[in-house]
């Protein structure tokens, strides 16, 4: 099983003069469920090397099982250190690709051409493709072949207006995820602010929030194992 992760390269956010990035649990969590279900793992973000980290995400409140097996694991940390170019990523090298959140993609992934075309690449490819939290919003500009939006009647969830009011990044961010998933055509569910939820429709697997990020990998691993099962 070869999964490709990919991160932002994005650390400012918007005019606050705050940083961005990754959110840590949404790369953490899914990184071990990926290894310890026997994985390859390749992380990639558009411009290589050490991807910025939401400076937040590493705040006590915020930490979890993974985030401190991931602080302490020296060769995780040195994979992150130095993730390849987006652009030289190949589609038939992997089974699946997971997309972690964290607002950092809502500026720089969401416009992507590398990564808008790696992501058709894998639906062409018939493979299943995970993203979680603020990720699902990468796939904006994400089309079917007959140019319609991809997430066009699809089930889907992702970061909520409320999760956003609630992190008072409303007027902040590029867009707000839920808004511009159902505004492209996307059928939107949502549990209570911060709860788990993952929805899978078809080779789409999404999770609305940190939380949901084991859970969605999970979901991701399953269908690989389902798809595997099927040509064997």
């Amino acid at each position: 099983m070869k999964v490709l992760m990919v991160l932002t390269s994005h650390d400012t956010l918007g005019n606050t003069g705050k940083k961005t990035g990754f959110w840590l649990e949404e790369l953490a969590a899914p990184y071990y469920v990926f290894k310890d279900a026997g994985a390859e793992i390749t992380l990639a973000s558009p411009n290589g090397g050490q991807p910025p980290l939401d400076p937040k995400s590493d705040e006590p409140m915020f930490q979890t099982e993974f985030t401190r097996r991931f602080n302490a694991d020296e060769s995780a940390k040195a994979q992150l250190a130095e993730t390849v170019r987006l652009e030289s990523v190949d589609q038939n090298d992997f089974d699946t690709v997971f997309y972690p959140g964290g607002h950092g993609p809502l500026w720089d992934l969401a416009e992507d051409p590398n990564s808008i075309k790696l992501i058709e690449s894998f639906i062409a490819a018939g493979k299943p493709i995970a993203l979680v939290c603020h990720a699902p919003g990468v796939l904006r500009h994400v089309t079917n072949a007959d140019g319609t939006a991809f997430v066009q009647g699809r089930y889907v969830t992702g970061f909520t207006n409320s999760e956003e009011e609630a992190v008072d990044l409303t007027r902040v961010v590029p867009f707000l995820v839920e808004d511009e998933l159902i505004g492209l055509g996307a059928v939107f569910s949502k549990v209570k602010d911060w709860g788990v939820h993952t929805v899978v429709d078809g080779q789409l697997i999404t999770g609305q929030n940190p939380a949901s990020s084991s859970e969605a990998a999970e979901a991701l691993v399953a269908a690989l194992s389902q798809m595997k099962a099927k040509t064997a």
